[in-house]
């Protein structure tokens, strides 16, 4: 075998197997991540729920074939992002007026799924949520299929679907009440809270026993029964605009809006792992949310990545080349 032969292989072999790292593009596009940050802003000022939009769609990117920009693909009913699992997630136009501005500065360079990454992680910022870094170098896939979406987390999820869901990507219990967390920037629609203020089982068709009795008419009264189910209403309870952990503290009093959120209230070690973040101690010597959190949203955006010849580079986010 030829030196050049050799060389070619490790070469391909590197690439390939390649780990995501922070600052990817910066020598090949330095001014990536200053433009997806002024896009999202720009987008936020304009639609404050647009941050929750964007943390929402990286999740849902990821839990799906990993994060590979897969559930921005448009190419009919098939496509991933018609799954029933995605729905009421948007944002894809952010995504797509960034990769518009990046394609003029440096084509075929910075993949639609480190835009999600990183638009995700502008999102928190400017939500008052903590400041990280991104490792970038994914990908995009070359798959966008709606039955690849049959698995998502669901908000009627007992606690042992949601854990095993996540174990399943690799995350821990402690991920599940972390990511879980996000829930406290944005609103949620009444069509996934029918069933549990109307309709919950085992409770014999009444309400999730979970709800505070003095939170249970409020929500009755933003989702009253046969209303309209796309009329929205804050995830957390007095803090919807801000990234903090003021949603773990909704859910240890009983005024979760979402079902796998009250859920996680209901299992030891989920219960324990909110708890950490009120103890006596915290804030001074116990868990830091905001570095856990941060320690989680990384360690997602790392499933399923692709790198090197095992992915693409999309000119349109929404298609394939």
């Amino acid at each position: 075998m030829s030196i050049h032969l050799v060389l070619v292989l490790a070469l391909f072999i590197g690439i390939s197997k390649g780990q995501l790292r922070i600052g990817f593009y910066a020598e090949t596009c330095p001014e990536a991540e200053s433009i997806v940050r002024a896009v999202v802003q720009d987008a936020i000022l304009s639609k404050a729920n647009t941050a929750a939009a964007l943390l929402r769609l990286h999740f849902h990117d990821c839990f799906v074939e990993g994060c590979d920009g897969s559930i921005l693909i448009e190419n009919g009913p098939n496509a991933e992002r018609h799954a029933f699992g995605h729905q009421g997630v948007v944002g894809f136009e952010v995504i797509e007026k960034a990769k518009a501005e990046l394609e003029t500065v440096c084509r075929g360079v910075v993949s639609c799924a480190d835009i999600v990454a990183l638009a995700a992680r502008d999102a928190i910022a400017l939500a008052n949520g903590p400041a990280y870094q991104v490792p970038t170098g994914r990908r995009d896939g070359r798959v966008s299929n709606v039955t690849l979406a049959a698995e998502m987390p669901d908000v009627s999820d007992t606690i042992q679907q949601l854990k095993a869901k996540f174990l399943q990507k690799g995350l821990t219990e402690k991920d599940l009440v972390l990511l879980s967390a996000a829930h406290t920037v944005g609103t949620t629609a009444c069509f996934f809270m029918t069933r549990r203020l109307y309709n919950f089982f085992p409770a014999g068709g009444g309400a999730d026993p979970a709800i505070n009795p003095a939170f249970l008419p409020e929500l009755r009264a933003r989702c009253p029964q046969n209303g309209d189910v796309n009329s929205r209403l804050p995830i957390d309870r007095g803090s919807e605009q801000t990234f903090d952990k003021h949603i773990l503290q909704n859910i240890k009093d009983g005024f979760a809006v979402l079902e796998s959120d009250a859920r996680l209230n209901d299992d030891e070690t989920t219960k324990s792992i909110i708890d950490s973040y009120f103890g006596f101690l915290n804030p001074l010597f116990g868990p830091s949310f905001e570095a856990d959190f941060v320690e989680s949203i990384v360690k997602m955006g790392q499933i399923g990545v692709k790198t090197g010849f095992r992915g693409g580079i999309r000119h349109v986010c929404a298609a394939f080349n």
